[in-house]
């Protein structure tokens, strides 16, 4: 731990800032996160390993603007971000944390309708990202949701599957099928991994978003997200869908849109994500 302070310590006078105590705060198998106290005030730090995940923190660091842009969701300042020996690093707010106030789930879902009515000429993005410790590609400046899903999210993942020994059938038939379901929508600014882990409650009882994955793709990808694990009440979808009406038969989409996500823990976890890729792919062929 004194060896941790100490690099610590290291990092934050590169940004002219004196440590006075830091502990560890959750964070994962890819980053260390630190809660840190300095004379200039309380950040939150996260380390990795800069030749592993090159260029993650400045895609961090940007998703974090634009989120930020859209004056929708508390979104935490980004101080810095940079490398210090074999290390990245990204240094941000720190978000005091509280209660949710009565009107959370409300706030929520209309602050997430605000935030996809935010729209691009092109699916995708001006920079690649990451989904998790994997590479997420957001170029080809694609008109179409349906070929930007199948080309930039499911295809890369589906490849990487197979090369990890998976298997999958008729995917050809798959591919035509979704093409017909998915809706000609304009591109929405999305969060891309809006699980119940990566988002705050802050002092004054409103949501904080941390840990984008951002583009601009179908909005129904977050709403997908937010029902893989739970963790956000009906009020929220609903306070969204009178916000911004969703597409007729959004519900019944939820598993298409979930299988880019149940992908990427297939990549990540192994096998246990197997079985529901392939229901949601048998549902389709």
């Amino acid at each position: 731990m004194r060896e941790k302070s100490e690099f610590i310590s290291k990092i934050l006078q590169q940004e002219n800032l004196k440590l006075l105590n830091q502990k560890p705060l959750h964070g994962g198998d890819i980053n260390e996160v630190f809660f840190v106290e300095t004379h200039q005030g309380k950040f939150v730090l996260k380390i990795n390993q800069a030749n592993q995940f090159p260029g993650m923190f400045e895609a961090e660091a940007q998703g974090l603007q634009l989120l930020k842009n859209t004056n929708t969701f508390k979104i935490p300042e980004v101080i810095n971000f940079g490398e210090t020996e074999s290390h990245a690093y990204l240094l941000l707010e720190y978000i005091t944390p509280g209660n949710r106030s009565p009107e959370f789930d409300k706030n929520f879902g209309v602050s997430l309708a605000k935030l996809h009515q935010n729209t691009a000429l092109y699916f995708g993005l001006d920079h690649d990202n990451y989904s998790g410790s994997l590479p997420q590609k957001n170029d080809g400046n694609f008109t179409n949701a349906s070929e930007f899903y199948i080309e930039k999210r499911l295809i890369p993942q589906l490849q990487l599957a197979t090369k990890k020994g998976f298997t999958f059938q008729n995917l050809d038939t798959f591919f035509k099928n979704i093409q017909n379901e998915i809706p000609h929508e304009p591109p929405a600014l999305i969060h891309g991994d809006l699980w119940n882990g990566n988002y705050l409650v802050d002092i004054k009882g409103d949501p904080c978003l941390i840990d984008p994955a951002v583009c601009f793709a179908s909005r129904e990808m977050d709403l997908a997200m937010m029902q893989l694990f739970g963790g956000f009440d009906d009020e929220v979808f609903h306070a969204y869908n009178e916000a911004f009406p969703l597409e007729k038969n959004w519900k019944s989409r939820t598993g298409l849109w979930q299988l880019y996500y149940l992908l990427v823990h297939l990549n990540l976890f192994g096998s246990g994500y197997y079985n529901s890729v392939n229901t949601i792919l048998k549902t389709y062929s």
